[in-house]
């Protein structure tokens, strides 16, 4: 038996936030488009989950075609069995989050962000699976007050403080 490790970047369109997660089960398409249009009115999403056995297919679905394809797109380009890309835009996954995860198909979410991305993938000669994620850059210190005033004023912007 033989172990690679492989370092697979996400590409996230301009403004758009991904989750990236795993699941057991080909209804996770179905369940995760309910989750994600039931949770946020008209949001712009695309979703593609990595099926683990039979035609081990890409299976998609979405609201929005550009973010279809990019969820495809890092779907393939990860090629874990049984693990899911939502690519949302009009949304915060703090906004779904809670949707997903609740999908019993749901076994875990690696992330939700909306930076650069690089996923840390095991491949055997049966498959892929994902270790983690590498979610932005490292941290350049610890904040001041400055920064406290900063993350509060953009809390209140996106509504989440007063």
């Amino acid at each position: 038996m033989s172990l690679e490790l492989k370092l697979v970047a996400i590409e996230t369109p301009a403004g758009a936030n991904v989750i990236l997660g795993q699941s057991h089960f080909i209804k996770t398409v179905e369940d995760l488009y309910e989750a994600l249009v039931g949770s946020v009115p008209d949001i712009k999403f695309g979703l593609a989950f990595c099926e683990a056995s039979g035609d081990c297919l890409v299976r998609t679905d979405g609201t929005d075609a550009g973010l279809t394809a990019a969820a495809v797109a890092a779907a393939q380009a990860v090629g874990a069995g049984h693990s899911f890309v939502i690519v949302l835009r009009g949304a915060f996954p703090i906004n779904v989050l809670n949707a997903v995860k609740a999908c019993p198909e749901v076994c875990r979410i690696f992330c939700a962000s909306a930076n650069p991305l690089q996923v840390i993938v095991a491949e055997t000669g049966q498959g892929r699976g994902i270790l983690g994620v590498v979610d932005g850059s490292s941290p350049a210190g610890v904040e001041d007050a400055t920064g406290v005033t900063w993350r509060v004023e953009l809390l209140k912007t996106f509504g989440y403080k007063r």
